[in-house]
């Protein structure tokens, strides 16, 4: 879904070609959300290598990656604009399905020692309020806190940073001007600042 994987016109040609009944495009679309979402679950969890103590973050993946072939393989998009956006949406759930299954009150993450990361000691029940989200609650938070976007600031966010879009090819995905992308980019981030009580919200790299 990124730069790397391939731009939009090569998305909407897999798609057509998956409209007209080949499955392999559609498995190479599927491939593709794939490789966006095991990039944020990493990142999600980068702060946590205690993890390992019961599955690597790439075992994590494997599970959360087929609930996402599911919900992408009940509604097949037709459009770029629909791919990224179902895409976007179920990559989410995804994450905050993982932060709460691993950190949340019976997750047996939360039950045990850290062995580093910024947490220290026990894990903490209370996000950190710091310059970005550090903690899998905070990071749960700010999930939602972009669910709760406006429509136009939602979608453009969500190209931006769960599909790891360029401004400029969002402005062609969604047929709006470059300068109305930024516009939108630059509310969301600060929508999103606000919902978390000051949290910078993680730009993507």
């Amino acid at each position: 879904m990124d730069p790397s994987a391939g731009n939009s016109t090569q998305i909407q040609t897999l798609l057509d070609h998956a409209a007209h009944g080949d499955d392999d495009a559609y498995g190479e679309l599927l491939a593709r959300a794939s490789e966006r979402l095991l990039k944020l679950t990493r990142k999600m969890f980068k702060n946590y290598p205690h993890l390992r103590r019961w599955e690597q973050t790439d075992d994590v993946f494997q599970s959360a990656a087929i609930r996402l072939h599911q919900s992408l393989s009940q509604v097949r998009p037709e459009t770029t604009r629909q791919f990224f956006g179902l895409a976007a949406t179920q990559i989410r759930r995804t994450l905050v399905d993982l932060a709460r299954h691993h950190f949340g009150p019976e997750g047996h993450a939360a039950k045990h020692h850290t062995d580093g990361g910024k947490s220290g000691g026990m894990l903490r029940n209370q996000p950190d309020h710091s310059a970005k989200p550090e903690s899998i609650e905070a990071w749960a938070e700010f999930h939602a806190a972009v669910d709760a976007l406006s429509p136009d600031e939602r979608e453009v966010f969500d190209l931006a940073w769960y599909g790891g879009t360029a401004q400029r090819e969002a402005a062609e995905i969604l047929q709006i001007s470059e300068r109305t992308v930024i516009r939108r980019l630059h509310q969301a981030r600060r929508n999103i600042y606000q919902a978390l009580h000051g949290e910078q919200p993680p730009v993507e790299e």
